[in-house]
């Protein structure tokens, strides 16, 4: 009879960042260990509380499934001697698999005789096994920090305080760093006690019982229902960001929303301060009203019962008033700082040992943005705007405030640069030169910001590339994977004028103009094609077929916003038209016999036949349009220019023997397809395409 089987592990407060983790890598061991045990089961379903790990798996099976195997030996003629005996070889094999050579039996396979032998394994008792599994299973969890404790040489990611351990109601026999399994579970620190599980399918229903919801899914469930019916009762918009809503998830066991209020006062603060601190330091979620405008209110959530909940919004009250205060302290004696001093300090802070301080990087990022508005040819007022957001761009980062709440940079740049009289289109690139910030992110929406932070970026991809720093594997301290997806971004949003090369281009010279490379500049220029083209293809692929984005990025990525076009224009015409295949089969016929062209220009006075006429002054005809379209990356009117070629090229090679006896005929003819080829191949390779 199937019973079910419960493993938890008891622990001191884990960090919130790592259970959900830890909770699937339970699961996902424990499902492993009895797939390769050969045991039977149900539904896994993993739990996690701030206090515990465990795993409640339905349905075991009580003994292992019996399995026959039948394992392959060495062939006949290797198995016998001259004398019919069986060789050192066969013996051999028989030890190896536990067998007397006289179970031996001799099968064909591919016209030779090998010797096999059947071993059957009978299961055993699955509780007989089930101590040694689970304790393996404990001891091969990772986490990102580990612990040591009392005496004991094991690593866990917290001390274990206590372990259950049953299949159905029978306990199964394990201990480790001193601690015996048994069916005594711990509740709520403070509302809850020890518990007895009769049995593993009374788990989730014993903790309810000690004020702990022990499913996760149940747990957020509850939070979000709460504050939806405390949104709707006071009529507010209560901004629940996930990533703050998966902490507190895993911060409480039993969870009750409530509410307390600021002093009206602080909300002269700049709102992103205010929320910043509730969030950050206090795990509050802030409160608007319809417009988004921050009330004076916050909502926490508690892990416990609904007792007290008037001295509970009190003491979180104080704590919040403290904090506050602290912000508009800092935020005071920051208006006090000069901008023109904030620079100067930034002087005394190193960017990188090999690239100079936060100044010299400013000063890197003014000249590579002059010449970024130079290329794009902006007007002289927002050049004037672009020379001086990038001069000021980092100067809070020497602010109080800042230096509190790094993640506010930019943020305050803004506010404070606005109040020092800054030009609003200024002031705004300041914040807006961080963006995008991360994977979702809005772009800048200005033409000033997109500039200083396509010229910030590539100033540290450049940089880092330029002392060997580049990403390897899941390495990138300096995310600078982010930061090129930003600027391919950037570029495709404002459909910016400018290619990569540009980009690449302006930022080495700065740099070979300002100090001595440690690496060449074709070296750099190479790994930094090789970078930005896996960003490409994965923006690319984020819409495109794969077949698609290799044909489109083979025929070149420089210009991001041409071959998203492009990529976009044929994706389209793959899942649209159905003679679209047909259209790529003549694009093909043409390119496989243009490989074997020469370098001569056509000459129409070689022509014989009315098809090679007809279809020479069809090219000629999308020469000039496709080469607009494709210099306007118009990527669906220049596919539509190449697929009108399709009607002459089927009637060239239905009449035309391009491999003609006559040389100058012949390579007449494959120079004509070579011309055609080449505007193929600017669009995309279109052999890469999968039917």
């Amino acid at each position: 009879m199937a019973k079910d089987l419960l493993f938890e592990i008891g622990l001191e407060e884990v960090p919130a960042r790592f259970l959900r983790t830890a909770m699937e890598q339970l699961e996902e061991r424990t499902v492993k260990w009895l797939e390769a045990s050969r045991v039977a089961h149900g539904e896994v379903k993993s739990y996690a509380t701030p206090r515990r790990l465990a795993v409640l798996v339905k349905d075991v099976a009580e003994k292992q499934t019996d399995v026959s195997e039948e394992v392959k030996g060495p062939s006949r003629k290797i198995a016998l001697d001259e004398n019919g005996n069986w060789s050192k070889a066969a013996l051999g094999f028989a030890r190896s698999q536990g067998v007397e050579p006289d179970s031996f039996t001799f099968k064909e396979l591919g016209g030779v005789e090998y010797i096999y032998v059947t071993k059957n394994s009978i299961g055993v008792e699955t509780l007989e096994i089930l101590a040694e599994g689970l304790n393996g299973i404990l001891t091969s969890m990772t986490f990102p920090k580990n612990m040591r404790w009392g005496q004991y040489e094991f690593k866990f990611v917290r001390p274990i305080k206590w372990i259950v351990a049953l299949l159905g109601s029978d306990v199964i026999d394990m201990e480790i760093t001193g601690v015996k399994s048994g069916n005594v579970t711990r509740g709520h620190r403070f509302l809850g006690g020890e518990a007895v599980i009769p049995e593993a399918s009374a788990y989730v229903d014993v903790l309810r019982g000690q004020h702990v919801i022990v499913d996760v899914k149940e747990r957020q469930e509850m939070i979000v229902s709460q504050i939806n019916a405390l949104a709707q009762e006071k009529d507010w918009n209560i901004a629940v960001k996930e990533d703050l809503l998966e902490e507190v998830l895993f911060l409480v066991e039993t969870p009750t929303v409530l509410f307390g209020t600021f002093d009206p006062s602080f909300l002269q603060i700049p709102q992103d301060v205010l929320i910043t601190s509730m969030r950050e330091h206090q795990r509050y979620f802030p409160v608007l009203n319809k417009q988004g405008q921050l009330l004076p209110y916050f909502v926490t959530v508690r892990s416990g019962d609904s007792r007290s909940l008037d001295v509970i919004a009190k003491g979180n009250e104080k704590v919040l008033r403290a904090r506050l205060s602290d912000a508009k302290f800092f935020y005071e004696e920051d208006q006090k700082l000069q901008i023109k001093e904030a620079l100067s300090k930034l002087e005394s802070i190193v960017f990188h040992e090999e690239l100079g301080t936060i100044g010299d990087k400013v000063r890197r990022i003014r000249r590579i943005a002059d010449s970024l508005a130079v290329k794009l040819a902006v007007p002289a007022e927002a050049a004037d705007s672009v020379s001086r957001a990038a001069d000021i761009c980092k100067f809070d980062l020497v602010t109080q405030m800042v230096y509190e709440f790094p993640e506010l940079q930019g943020v305050m740049g803004e506010d404070y640069a606005r109040k020092a009289g800054e030009k609003e289109s200024v002031a705004k690139a300041v914040f807006e030169h961080y963006q995008p910030r991360f994977a979702g992110d809005a772009v800048p929406s200005t033409h000033v910001g997109s500039i200083i932070s396509i010229a910030d970026k590539i100033d540290t991809i450049v940089g880092c590339f330029s002392i060997g720093i580049i990403p390897t594997g899941s390495q990138d301290p300096y995310a600078l994977r982010r930061q090129a997806q930003g600027i391919v971004q950037i570029i495709l949003e404002h459909k910016l004028p400018v290619t990569l090369s540009d980009v690449f281009g302006i930022a080495l010279s700065v740099h070979e103009d300002i100090r001595v490379l440690k690496r060449s500049g074709d070296e750099i220029r190479k790994d930094l094609y090789e970078f930005f083209n896996l960003r490409v293809k994965k923006l690319l692929s984020e819409e495109q077929r794969y077949d698609v984005v290799d044909a489109v990025i083979s025929a070149g990525f420089d210009n991001v916003v041409s071959v998203v076009s492009r990529g976009n224009a044929l994706m389209d015409a793959v899942n649209g038209a159905d003679d679209f295949k047909t259209i790529v089969e003549s694009f093909n016929r043409v390119s496989n016999l243009a490989a074997k062209a020469g370098k001569i220009a056509v000459n129409p006075g070689l022509f014989s036949e009315a098809e090679e006429s007809k279809l020479h002054e069809a090219w000629l005809a999308i020469r000039q349009p496709y080469e607009v379209a494709m210099t306007e990356s118009n990527g669906e009117r220049a596919l539509s220019l190449l697929s009108g070629l399709k009607e002459r090229i089927t009637g060239f090679f239905d009449s035309v023997m391009v491999m003609a006896e006559d040389e100058a005929v012949k390579a007449n003819r494959l120079a004509l397809l070579s011309s055609i080829d080449s505007d193929l191949k600017r669009y995309a390779d279109f052999s890469k395409l999968v039917w």
